[in-house]
């Protein structure tokens, strides 16, 4: 088996399950790990603790990546244009500082990347952007029954009409990115 040096990349967009489902899809994604970050209270949080709001924590993925297939800074575009980088604390119905805009870096490098992305990315928005760059402090996975949940349950009501048309835009914009069927 190859040895690979994979990377990573934590973002909050939203629902996890979106991003997920998401990431899922892109070539050089070696696997993505449904989770929590940025929170204060000490512990494992549960789900039902995150979206109580109470605890500090956005809900983020963690994506390993082999960097010399898809660099940090493609994804990073791929996150800015799979969510709503410019209303805060919220995504479509979901609301609250859980589903806040998020890049968690792992470095000083993932920072400066973040930044410049963001300056990029500001004008092909009409609001400001107002993703949260902070530094990665703690990611604690979610319950399995969060994980691989788009693969799992495709045929939900949620699924099919918020994450699917996601992944309609993702290969819009995105098809040279993405994963072979």
């Amino acid at each position: 088996m190859e040895n690979k040096n994979l990377e990573q990349l934590t973002v909050g967009g939203g629902c996890f399950w979106c991003t997920e489902a998401v990431f899922d899809q892109i070539k050089g994604v070696e696997m993505v790990v449904s989770g929590y970050s940025g929170g204060t209270v000490p512990g494992i949080p549960t789900y039902r603790e995150v979206c109580s709001g109470l605890t500090g924590h956005a809900e983020v993925i963690q994506v390993s990546f082999d960097p010399s297939v898809v660099s940090f800074e493609d994804l990073l575009i791929i996150f800015m244009t799979s969510h709503d980088p410019t209303t805060l604390n919220r995504q479509g119905a979901d609301q609250g500082t859980q589903y806040r805009s998020v890049i968690f870096y792992h470095d000083e490098k993932q920072k400066q990347i973040a930044e410049s992305v963001i300056k990029e990315m500001a004008p092909y928005y009409e609001n400001a952007i107002v993703t949260e760059i902070s530094p990665l402090e703690k990611f604690h996975p979610a319950e399995g029954s969060h994980q691989d949940y788009y693969a799992n349950n495709s045929s939900q009501g949620y699924c099919t009409a918020v994450i699917n048309p996601k992944l309609a835009r993702l290969r819009e914009m995105h098809a040279d990115k993405l994963k072979s069927a």
